[in-house]
């Protein structure tokens, strides 16, 4: 196999500094062709010095200054989505955060490339419009994320008609043994304390909530193809079973390894192949016990509205992910207190009408409308928000 060119949007976030990690790792197998991070010029242009993509995008802000004079340097979301378009990539990672992810998705998509999907909120807010980009452009759809990495490699030669159901693990978050009662003082530092993997800001958020496994059990109804009561959760403080598949005939398959995101990246990139990787095998032995447990009814409220948003479908999912980035925001800014992130949600759900997700205007517009919404949400109950000392 040759050398496959990328294009890596939100190269300064987690999942693209993984990216950028890995592909460093094989240069024989990987060229960066294109960048693009939100606001963050300096790590940008450490990147661009280091990888000398065709392309640097800064979103916010000005085209930074400086570069190898092989690199266009530009700014603002066109050329964000010139760079999920670019001519020579290949493969195009989305590692943006939030539903900002979508157009870019469906670009790389109808342009038939190959589509490496860590921005969950593609699907949970316009997943008919991905499968249906999927379809018309011919490229590939290859998830990212942990879970539905695990899920994918479960389902290799394997039919659709044959899957029973598929079981994502959740870690449970920092907050898992504590009394829902005691969380309404919780402050963002304590929230931002994952226990096994290290994210992002708003992701790790999402977990202490839960909010992120509704928004995968989302993800998985549409990459996979299943029926809303065919994706389970259980929580796995361990992290090291990243999901299972279980089969019609009664057998299960699961995907297991050490907590870290290089892998599922690493095999999005490489599939259908299995690259070498100087890694720890795992030592089931030292890790000595793999624990499971189900999701207690009504410890995490706002999970249980994205079920629930889930199951009404249309633009339920994408006005539960809004109001959920506009709350998450206010609690990082300690305007909201914790225990207000579910209250916001569940309101601006309580508010919304339903409609067919058709075009992607129309989820623009329900977008805007439920941050609005949620904003104004979080005025009317956010003024008691602790503060962190």
């Amino acid at each position: 196999m040759g050398v496959r060119t990328v294009a890596i949007l939100g190269s300064t976030g987690s999942i693209g500094r993984t990216t950028l990690e890995v592909i460093s790792s094989y240069p024989d197998r990987y060229r960066v062709v294109a960048l693009t991070a939100n606001r963050n010029a300096d790590a940008l242009l450490g990147q661009v010095e280091r990888f000398q993509p065709e392309l640097a995008v800064l979103a916010d802000g000005s085209p930074p200054g400086g570069g190898p004079s092989s690199t266009r340097l530009a700014a603002g979301w066109d050329a964000v989505l010139e760079a999920a378009a670019h001519r020579d990539a290949e493969i195009v990672v989305n590692g943006l955060v939030g539903a900002a992810g979508l157009e870019p998705s469906l670009l790389a998509l109808q342009g038939g490339k190959r589509l490496a999907l860590a921005n969950k909120e593609s699907l949970v807010v316009g997943g008919p419009l991905v499968m249906q980009a999927l379809e018309e452009g011919g490229g590939e759809l290859i998830p990212v994320d942990s879970e539905h990495s695990a899920v994918f490699q479960c389902l290799e030669g394997a039919t659709r008609e044959s899957v029973r159901r598929v079981v994502l693990t959740a870690s449970g978050g920092p907050f898992r043994d504590r009394d829902p009662l005691d969380l309404s003082g919780v402050t963002p530092d304590e929230a931002l304390r994952h226990p096994t993997w290290d994210m992002g800001a708003k992701i790790t958020i999402d977990s202490a909530t839960l909010v992120n496994k509704a928004l995968e059990v989302v993800e998985a109804h549409f990459l996979f193809g299943l029926e809303y009561d065919q994706v389970a959760v259980v929580i796995h403080p361990q992290s090291i079973v990243h999901s299972l598949v279980e089969f019609r005939d009664g057998s299960v398959l699961a995907q297991l390894g050490y907590p870290t995101m290089a892998l599922p990246v690493l095999y999005a990139l490489g599939y259908p192949e299995r690259v070498e990787v100087d890694a720890p095998s795992l030592d089931l032995a030292e890790i000595g016990a793999l624990e499971f447990e189900p999701v207690p009814d009504g410890r995490f409220p706002a999970f249980d509205l994205g079920r629930a948003a889930a199951l009404h479908g249309g633009t339920a999912p994408a006005v539960f992910n809004a109001a959920s980035e506009e709350a998450v925001a206010a609690f990082l800014q300690e305007r909201l207190r914790f225990t207000g992130i579910p209250e916001v949600i569940h309101g601006v759900l309580d508010a919304h009408r339903v409609e067919d997700v058709t075009e992607l205007e129309g989820v623009r517009r329900v977008d805007r409308w439920a941050r609005e919404t949620a904003r104004a949400r979080v005025d009317e109950i956010g003024n008691q928000a602790p503060r962190s000392e």
